[in-house]
């Protein structure tokens, strides 16, 4: 996210999805923050580096020029310790093996659409589901992320384009046992997997719904039923929903996708107004239905750009 000046390129703000247990509010990139960074990558290996690629770029080409880093992770930071807590030793738990969640950008705009345009849903309980290349749901209760389905990684969760998701760990101490290196394993968690490795056509959902091939709908099925399952978990958490969001490209466009999912949780109250889903319109519940469910378009760009204005502001105040 560039943002320009009176005399051209004022600022520079970055997505970060990573910003591990340290780094919980959008910050001024410094070379020290560059550098913990640099020690989270580790952790998200798939996206960190392309994250920090082009803050550097930038840090060589232009040294004067702010930038400030908006973490994805930060969003879910506050949530509940049993809804960060892995079950594994104290020591490691302690070292940061915990759930920290992500799409804290786009969550985090969705809440700030539906405090100023319904606020009453804003005030309740409601599942945000971030449906696209990366998928996963968040649990708001009053505005705020208190569950949501990746944890550790970008893994895990919910069916993907080409991450895992959701996989028994002994899957991989199999693959391990069978002669697989570290690598191995890594290149087909991230990049074979779920879409594409179930569907063996593309991970992509627009090319697998245009298709007549008999692997889609299993595909397709799959994907509407982790959805379904892990709303589930969402709604207990939060002890019931007022309303459901679809958002991200797949939430926001597919017609298709969204009746899959709300016909699996019809058991929750949900019906829905077929026309209005088939317009791709704001309201899609129908109007005898228990639970509001609504399509958003999400802008994790304007929440970057917004919280690159209030770090800046913060500086310049503090620096005068």
């Amino acid at each position: 996210m560039i943002m320009l000046g009176r005399d051209g390129l004022g600022s520079a703000g970055h997505r970060i999805v990573h910003g591990g247990m340290d780094h919980v509010e959008p910050a001024l990139i410094t070379y020290d923050l560059l550098d913990s960074l640099d020690g989270l990558t580790p952790h998200d290996p798939l996206h960190m580096q392309h994250n920090l690629a082009p803050v550097r770029a930038i840090l060589k080409a232009r040294p004067d020029l702010p930038q400030v880093a908006c973490f994805d992770t930060a969003f879910h930071h506050d949530m509940p310790v049993e809804a960060q807590t892995v079950p594994v030793p104290r020591a490691l738990r302690d070292a940061g093996v915990r759930r920290y969640g992500f799409h804290g950008l786009s969550y985090e705009y969705i809440a700030n659409r539906l405090a100023r345009d319904a606020p009453d849903l804003a005030r309740g309980r409601a599942i945000i589901a971030h449906l696209g290349a990366g998928a996963s749901l968040c649990a708001l209760s009053g505005g705020a992320s208190i569950a949501t389905t990746i944890g550790f990684s970008t893994l895990d969760g919910l069916l993907m384009a080409t991450p895992c998701g959701d996989i028994d760990p002994g899957a991989l101490l199999y693959l391990a046992r069978q002669g697989r290196s570290v690598a191995e394993i890594e290149d087909l968690l991230y990049h074979q997997s779920e879409l594409l490795g179930v569907s063996g056509i593309s991970g992509d959902l627009r090319l697998l719904l245009a298709s007549d091939d008999a692997r889609t709908v299993e595909v397709i099925s799959l994907f509407s039923y982790r959805i379904a399952v892990e709303a589930g978990g969402m709604a207990s958490a939060l002890g019931g929903i007022d309303g459901f969001v679809f958002t991200a490209g797949i939430g926001e466009r597919s017609a298709v996708i969204r009746a899959a999912v709300c016909e699996r949780l019809a058991w929750l109250g949900i019906a829905l107004d077929d026309a209005a889903n088939a317009a791709n319109a704001r309201q899609i519940s129908a109007t005898d239905s228990k639970i509001k469910v609504l399509v958003y378009r999400t802008d994790e760009e304007a929440m970057i750009a917004q919280h690159t204005r209030a770090v800046l502001s913060r500086h310049l105040a503090v620096n005068r």
